[in-house]
């Protein structure tokens, strides 16, 4: 991954936006968006597209693209992942 200092900021979600299900990888919502969505290679935030593996930050929140699914990964503040 890259430093949280190349990670582009996105701001908060505009709900009148096309945005990606955001899921923490150890819920159960987790698995059933995975079920319920085709395996997208691409994640959008805002209307704009994330390739599979990308990183964003909105607000202090690290996100990470999984097939059509944003994953939280932590915190986008370096000194306090």
């Amino acid at each position: 991954m890259n430093s949280s200092a190349q990670i582009r900021q996105v701001g908060a979600p505009d709900p009148e936006l096309r945005n990606s299900p955001v899921a923490d990888e150890a819920s159960d919502e987790f698995e059933v968006l995975k079920q319920e969505l085709p395996g997208d290679p691409f994640c959008y935030f805002n209307n704009r597209s994330y390739p599979h593996n990308s990183y964003v930050c909105s607000g202090e929140t690290l996100l990470r693209c999984d097939y059509g699914i944003w994953v939280r990964q932590g915190g986008c503040d370096p000194d306090n992942p």
